[in-house]
């Protein structure tokens, strides 16, 4: 059978560029449509712009840190427009440098909405245009979802709050995840009076407890109230604008914005996946095998639109597996375990591998090593904040199954440790490397003694006391 493309992607987002890419310059014909800009969310309205706004919200205290070391600095603020103009102007250079790299491959861009008629062909909605292909690939992403509570239209989404004409004065931040302790720490490190509402018993359900309790402490001292087992039960807007919350707990909240951080939903309504025979799961994520394949044999899907792991790389790495599997004659599984992650979040989390209760539920018997410290780049600043170090370890083994941390420079520091625990790092073989002084990352190879529970509530250091920062 003649098909118009050998592959066919539906959503330009990071992974579908990986995977058409790598297909394009294999020498197969490729076509890729996308309803929105392309970049996906990642680059568009999410990762790239956030991470920008995060960098943005630091520079107060810094401003204010650098006094300590005897620079006399004027502030005045940041000007909101500015920044959203100049992080706009980004996304803009980087969408065009993302279609400029597929047309230079030969990938076709087909703008506007795809859907599936039948197991080789799609259709574009907005002219009913039929195209044909050997492969389709699904890698539509997720999107924000909200609750159905009454004024729940007044509410934005991480969509609109990295567009908002204006910086709010009050805002809350409805969630405990990490977009919700992310935009928490922009909006607080920019001036707003920030309100974290989350129906849970700590933030970050998912991370290791003690990262959990770390993180929220620090936050609590930059200003952010965090009010756990907490839900919004309606909004109402006043004729000023304001917003009223309604609480569970009776009581209720006037802000100037509302953002919902709580889950994001595959991306997989309006395809007509169930018509083609594609399964769904309960959740609308589309179930895949290891191979990125559908229970349609012709149709796969990558990213966040499945219910793997919800990541802009995994999602990369899933498409690059997939090229390999359907045009590079190399059957390729992704691959999800020990997928190192970080949390943007002032300060920043960085983690890989297991937490504590995972570790124990697989192992039983472990050995734990942690160490909290002030960076020495406070000693002179004289800033309150403190920075988290653990490393979980299976005892019979003494293989470093998971390493977890909290503080600034996070997310740098745990991508190299995520190569070693990827390849099955003992403690000792942690304990053998040098550490470069004086860094925070060094604790991670001067923790010498296990850890055990104190009699105060102080987590101790147990690294190696002449190497602290303070």
């Amino acid at each position: 059978m003649d098909f118009d493309y050998d592959l066919f992607v539906i959503g330009a987002g990071s992974g579908g560029i990986r995977l058409s890419w790598m297909v394009a310059i294999s020498g197969a014909k490729v076509a890729v449509a996308e309803q929105s800009r392309v970049g996906g969310t990642c680059v568009i309205r999410g990762c790239v712009p956030k991470k920008l706004l995060v960098y943005a919200s630091r520079y107060g205290e810094d401003l204010v840190d650098a006094a300590g070391y005897g620079w006399q600095v004027e502030t005045r603020g940041c000007s909101w427009a500015t920044l959203i103009e100049r992080k706009n102007r980004e996304i803009d250079r980087l969408n065009a440098a993302y279609v400029g790299m597929l047309e230079t491959a030969g990938v076709t861009l087909c703008p506007g909405r795809a859907v599936i008629a039948d197991p080789h062909t799609v259709v574009i909605a907005h002219d009913g245009r039929r195209i044909t292909a050997r492969h389709i690939v699904v890698a539509t992403g997720a999107w924000p979802a909200l609750p159905s509570i009454p004024g729940i239209e007044h509410a934005i989404t991480s969509n609109e709050a990295l567009e908002m004409r204006e910086l709010p004065r009050r805002i809350a931040v409805v969630g405990g995840g990490y977009i919700a302790v992310e935009f928490a720490g922009i909006f607080n490190g920019l001036g707003s009076q920030v309100d974290l509402l989350y129906r849970g018993e700590q933030i970050l359900r998912g991370f290791d407890d003690d990262v959990r309790q770390m993180l929220a402490d620090e936050m609590a001292k930059k200003g952010i109230a965090i009010r756990n087992r907490t839900s919004v039960l309606a909004l109402d807007k006043a004729t000023d604008g304001t917003l009223h919350t309604t609480l569970d707990s009776g009581g209720c909240g006037d802000y100037d914005a509302v953002l919902f951080a709580t889950g994001r939903a595959p991306n997989s309504g309006g395809l007509g996946l169930e018509g083609a025979g594609v399964a769904l799961d309960a959740k609308g994520a589309v179930v895949v095998d290891a191979f990125s394949r559908t229970s349609v044999e012709s149709i796969h899907a990558i990213g966040d639109v499945t219910s793997r792991v919800p990541l802009t790389p995994v999602a990369v790495s899933e498409g690059a597996a997939l090229a390999a599997t359907l045009f590079g004659g190399r059957p390729t599984p992704a691959d999800h375990n020990n997928v190192p992650s970080a949390v943007f979040s002032q300060p920043e989390v960085g983690t890989v591998g297991m937490t504590e209760a995972e570790a124990r539920a697989a192992f039983g018997e472990l050995d734990l090593y942690k160490t909290s410290f002030r960076p020495m780049r406070h000693t002179l600043s004289g800033r309150d904040e403190r920075s988290f170090m653990k490393l979980v370890v299976e005892r019979a083994s003494q293989r470093v199954v998971g390493a977890h941390m909290v503080g600034r420079d996070a997310a740098e520091i745990i991508q190299g440790i995520a190569i070693a625990v990827k390849m099955g790092a003992s403690k000792a073989q942690f304990d053998m490397t040098v550490g470069v002084h004086p860094t925070s990352a060094e604790e991670f190879v001067t923790m010498r003694e296990p850890w055990a529970p104190p009699a105060s509530p102080a987590c101790p250091v147990s690294g190696d006391p002449g190497l602290q920062k303070s």
